[in-house]
């Protein structure tokens, strides 16, 4: 799974000005986070034309950069993602970010961006949902 993440200054609209992009090129989100924290809007997303739209908000001065993430399959209760965070550091593996992606009955779902990330990868091969 690749992400995309856009690092810039905080002000009103940013998202809608993103999500209406990429809209307008035929681009579907799959997902998306946006935070804001001291003067600062950081919004994470997935598409469904990843290549197209990095291209896209590049050309329109967006400053997107791409980050590769691995899905993972996690029980949905309370620890489970401590678990899979606990793993990883004790691997040395980095972890550079961690996403809820999908919670519902017994299972959820988090997207994980590590380095190394095929060492992440092989660590938690068992409960991989893409490779």
């Amino acid at each position: 799974m690749k992400l995309i993440s856009i690092v810039t200054e905080s002000r009103d609209g940013v998202t809608a000005e993103i999500a209406a992009l990429l809209g307008e090129n035929d681009i579907n989100i799959e997902s998306l986070d946006a935070e804001e924290a001291n003067g600062t809007d950081v919004v994470t997303l997935s598409v469904d034309h990843y290549n197209r739209a990095l291209q896209v908000l590049r050309d329109a001065g967006w400053n997107a950069v791409s980050e590769d993430a691995m899905l993972v399959r996690v029980r949905d209760e309370p620890g489970a993602l401590a678990r899979v965070a606990k793993r990883l550091l004790e691997a040395d593996i980095t972890v550079r970010s961690i996403r809820i992606v999908q919670r519902g009955g017994d299972w959820g779902v988090i997207a994980v961006s590590a380095d190394p990330i095929e060492d992440a990868r092989a660590l938690v091969k068992d409960n991989l949902l893409t490779e």
